[in-house]
């Protein structure tokens, strides 16, 4: 069976996707090479705003008009809280955003049998994390490895512990005989990834946390620098940040779920910090990862966000001084309580105040690659081009330096200049 795999939306569903490559591969299945018929298309979809199911939509509408002799598959966020729609464009295989092995074996049934399957259960009434291979796409020098599914903060624009389910964490030993295992394999970089990994660990015996897990993969696996996924500020304690620092192998990027620079805003979302808590998190990050790049998102125009609230957030942005943002439109959620709530912005009005945030997030960004210039930074290298070796360097950014031979390897880099997005430098 040939397969084609398109993937939207976070980390998670990167990881998951490498995962039923995994499998489907263990069994015997290939991806279709370019120009080749394929015998399944598959959408591995998001939900996180309505812009994201639409994307799905359209994703798997495209797959099908490309690919019209194959049978049609879609799973994920989306597909767990709308499988009428992504029925109703004609999917042959409809399932959630949980056990990965079952669709797999629904996809074959569907291929050899020629019939529709569809496989939505209850999030709310899942209580393991599912049992996935970890891994990485092939040739790629980065592996993946979900410590944690669902989440419990029920923020008010968001719909994804509708679509996931409560929290359920991988256990710290399991973690860590993963992450050697991944070490073995000649991987260097390891990405921590969840939900919402900040609350790892309350589901299992003896409560746990992050910063637990962290330390038993470093030790199993001193190998892999590690890099994590987004945090909720709240996690980040002085004694967290400690912890990880004392490992040695925890990268210098830290993306942080913002949202809102505005404390009116942030307590409509039902975020669970203001603005002088994630402030001092930043505070904290940088004095235990000097130089570290602070990431975060924004939402802009969320219901009864004034001027005055634009205007304190985008002053709060430029005291963070981000090295990079992703900045959203509020994109309205049938389901969650946002949708209803009073004082709904125009999209003009959120597509400009998203405009304008974004103009200052590029110039932070500017601002962090060329604070850059001049130091040495420790980079893992993934590619290389017409002479050109490239890859990441512990703060996330891309580094290119002159020369070959480097795939794979973690050096460190003296860098020199600023190219675009990017920095270039020599190899030490």
């Amino acid at each position: 069976m040939r397969y084609i795999i398109n993937t939207l939306g976070c980390k998670v569903n990167q990881y998951e996707t490498q995962a039923m490559e995994t499998l489907l591969r263990g069994r015997g299945h290939e991806p279709a090479q370019v120009g080749e018929a394929a015998d399944v298309v598959i959408v591995n979809s998001c939900a996180v705003t309505a812009e994201s199911g639409r994307k799905s939509r359209q994703a798997l509408r495209r797959l099908m008009e490309h690919y019209p002799g194959a049978k049609s598959a879609v799973c994920g966020c989306w597909a767990q809280t709308e499988p009428d729609a992504a029925e109703a464009i004609g999917a042959d295989v409809v399932w959630g955003s949980g056990d990965r092995r079952g669709f797999v074996e629904a996809i074959e049934r569907a291929v050899a049998e020629g019939a529709r399957q569809r496989g939505i259960d209850r999030p709310f009434e899942r209580r393991l994390i599912e049992d996935l291979p970890a891994g990485a796409f092939s040739g790629h020098a980065r592996a993946y490895l979900k410590l944690e599914d669902g989440c419990q903060n029920f923020c008010s624009y968001c719909i994804i512990p509708y679509a996931r389910g409560r929290v359920r964490s991988l256990p710290v030993e399991k973690a860590a005989q993963m992450a050697a295992e991944l070490a073995a394999k000649g991987y260097r970089e390891l990405v921590l990834t969840g939900i919402e990994i900040a609350s790892y660990g309350m589901d299992l015996p003896g409560k746990p946390g992050l910063a637990d897990a962290v330390e038993a993969i470093a030790e199993a696996a001193p190998e892999l620098r590690l890099r994590l996924g987004s945090l909720e500020p709240t996690v980040v304690t002085e004694g967290f940040c400690a912890r990880l620092a004392a490992t040695g192998r925890v990268c210098g990027h830290f993306h942080l779920s913002l949202q809102s620079g505005s404390d009116r805003t942030l307590s409509r979302m039902r975020r669970k910090y203001d603005t002088a808590e994630f402030f001092a998190v930043t505070e904290r990050l940088r004095r235990y990862f000097p130089h570290c790049g602070l990431t975060a998102d924004l939402i802009t125009g969320f219901p009864g966000e004034t001027e005055a609230d634009h205007r304190d957030t985008l002053a709060f942005i430029e005291r963070c001084a981000f090295s990079s943002m992703h900045v959203f439109p509020y994109s309205r959620r049938p389901g969650t309580p946002a949708d209803k709530l009073p004082e709904q912005l125009t999209a003009r009005v959120k597509s400009a105040r998203a405009a304008e945030a974004h103009e200052l997030a590029e110039r932070m960004k500017a601002e962090y690659l060329s604070s850059c210039v001049g130091e040495t930074l420790e980079v893992l290298f993934e590619t290389e081009h017409e002479g050109v070796s490239a890859g990441h360097a512990s703060n996330y950014v891309e580094v290119r330096v002159p020369g070959t031979g480097l795939r794979g390897l973690v050096r460190n880099v003296q860098i020199s200049a600023v190219s675009g997005e990017m920095l270039v430098g020599a190899a030490i």
